[in-house]
């Protein structure tokens, strides 16, 4: 297959012909989700699918390495290629590195002004001119509506000087989006009047839907109900179950930072160099420090549930003292935004798993991810397939974002099953 037969074939163009025919020169789109969904992947396949048709693209990465975004071009062309038995590849990925040009800033703050700023400098000093602008990691929560409003219309105000689209990646947060929301949400909502394309990535089970909330001017935007694949964004049934090779520094473990599995599991992230985040609460002493997130009380009650609804799903209670029903809320960050989650702990005759982080089990099965066990008693790993645990030879880890969570009792062999499964995954440590 050739380079324009792979265009035709992109989800892109499924979603133009609902958004007849793109967001247009001097528009701006928004791609919105919580935290792991996919915005990144979204947007390189957007500069991938721009740089291939020969419009140039400026992808500006906010809080991020070079080498990070690079990795994630390299990955994703990489999977196109090999899925589509690309015949000209090696030309397309030229085409690819001259119509692209990838900007970072590690500072926070980003504004029109230094758009504006980088536009020229391009233009000036490498005849550079993007017909596309892609947005990732602007910082929507640190700023008033106001602020908002003057920033997306400064944005929108450079794209529209230079006929190009813009796209801005923006995290939205469980507590102010519904499940299947139909229209813009916070913190969007308040530029409802500037944003031209807006799309909503709501993970269900092992894929990715792309809702449409927003098209141009039309009241009822078409819903497509485009399946992607979580990390690479392809359609999910070109590509069910296949590895996307990206490297350790692209991905990252969630744990709840407590002595055993979770150390155990953060240690190795820090040996073979992936990015940690360590969800806590104020007053939990955590054996984990690096990337620790302190959650508020308004966040820990978003994992509030209830007790009759735990003891139906586990057939046993937990302590009522108000450290460990705050650990069980923790447990809901831990596992909610994760593509996969892996468990240390002890498979019970009634399919639960023994002890608290029993509960993330439980959790990961409700949002339909997918669930490996170590049990640690047999030293054996198990997956969660078709209602049932099913006996699993030696699992990998696929998915950028993880939870690495179980017991605090972790014994040699569950250790040594948490290092054996990051060596498969990401090979030996340097």
């Amino acid at each position: 297959m050739f380079r324009k037969e792979v265009n035709k074939r992109s989800p892109l163009r499924i979603l133009e012909r609902s958004i007849k025919g793109g967001v247009g020169p001097g528009n701006v789109g928004v791609v919105m989700a919580r935290a792991g969904v996919g915005k990144t992947a979204f947007l390189v396949q957007i500069g991938l699918d721009d740089a291939m048709r020969r419009r140039p693209v400026l992808h500006i990465s906010i809080g991020q390495e070079l080498d990070h975004v690079q990795s994630w071009y390299d990955a994703l062309f990489d999977h196109l290629a090999d899925s589509n038995n690309l015949e000209d590849r090696s030309e397309v990925h030229t085409l690819i590195q001259e119509n692209r040009l990838i900007h970072t800033y590690r500072q926070a703050e980003f504004s029109p002004e230094r758009l504006d700023e980088m536009v020229v400098l391009y233009a000036e000093r490498m005849n550079f001119k993007p017909q596309a602008i892609l947005i990732d990691g602007f910082d929507w929560e640190s700023h008033s509506a106001d602020e908002l409003v003057a920033s997306v219309k400064g944005f929108k105000s450079t794209a529209d000087k230079l006929e190009a689209e813009l796209w801005i990646s923006a995290q939205t947060r469980r507590a102010e989006t519904t499940d299947h929301p139909t229209k813009l949400t916070p913190p969007c909502d308040v530029c409802d009047e500037l944003i031209d394309i807006a799309v909503y990535l709501e993970p269900e089970g092992r894929h990715v839907t792309v809702r449409l909330l927003k098209d141009h001017d039309n009241p009822e935007p078409e819903q497509t109900h485009l399946q992607l694949h979580t990390d690479s964004m392809q359609l999910a049934s070109d590509q069910e179950d296949e590895d996307l090779r990206l490297p350790a520094r692209n991905f990252t473990v969630l744990t709840g930072g407590a002595k055993g599995a979770e150390q155990t599991f953060g240690e190795a992230a820090e040996r073979w160099g992936l990015d940690e985040v360590t969800y806590t609460f104020a007053g939990r002493d955590t054996k984990r420090k690096r990337g620790l997130v302190v959650l508020s009380e308004e966040e820990l009650e978003r994992g509030s549930v209830s007790e009759a609804y735990i003891k139906a799903q586990l057939h046993r209670s937990f302590p009522k003292t108000e450290t460990f029903q705050r650990i069980l809320k923790s447990i809901w960050h831990v596992v909610a935004t994760a593509g996969e989650v892996f468990f240390i702990g002890e498979i019970q005759d009634d399919g639960t798993v023994r002890g608290g982080t029993g509960w993330g089990v439980e959790l990961a099965r409700h949002f339909h991810k997918r669930v490996y066990v170590f049990d640690q008693v047999k030293e054996a790993w198990y997956q969660w397939k078709d209602d049932a645990w099913q006996s699993v030879a030696a699992p990998k880890i696929r998915r950028t974002r993880f939870a690495g969570t179980g017991s605090r009792r972790a014994n040699d062999a569950a250790k040594k099953a948490i290092n054996e499964l990051f060596e498969r995954s990401f090979g030996d440590t340097d």
